[in-house]
């Protein structure tokens, strides 16, 4: 058997990836991957390592399953960046929700007041919140 013609049983992949071997189904149940089957065993290939690497880089990208799925099954480039795009602007969205919790622990450490229930800031936001005049702003 040539090495490029190599395959690795689940649990191999699952060990070269730090994955447990039921992730593996999982996204074969999803669609994302296929592995060749030897009898009633799967059997992954060159392909297989390469697709599980792309899976692992866009969930670190933040993208879900479905859209790694979009990605890997689109068939036009113009699809892909379509992907991305939306992805672009629901990390922006989380960014900015991430932020305006940073700023709200940073005011709260920072403000002076040895209990957060008593800084005059948060009280306001508070109170803007209770009638609804001001829901997103921060302290």
């Amino acid at each position: 058997m040539k090495s490029s013609d190599a395959t690795m049983s689940i649990g191999e992949i699952a060990t070269r990836f730090g994955l447990a071997t039921h992730v593996l189904r999982h996204w074969e149940a999803t669609g994302l991957l296929n592995p060749a089957r030897a009898g009633s065993r799967r059997r992954y290939g060159p392909e297989d390592l390469c697709r599980v690497a792309v899976i692992l880089r866009a969930k670190e990208a933040g993208l879900s399953l479905g859209a790694i799925r979009e990605m890997l099954t689109a068939s036009a480039p113009e699809e892909r960046q379509a992907i991305l795009r939306r992805q672009r602007e629901e990390l922006t969205a989380r960014i900015a929700r991430t932020q305006a919790a940073l700023d709200l622990i940073e005011c709260a450490l920072d403000c002076g007041h040895d209990d957060l229930a008593r800084c005059p800031h948060f009280l306001a936001v508070v109170a803007e919140r209770v009638s609804g005049t001001g829901s997103t702003r921060s302290i």
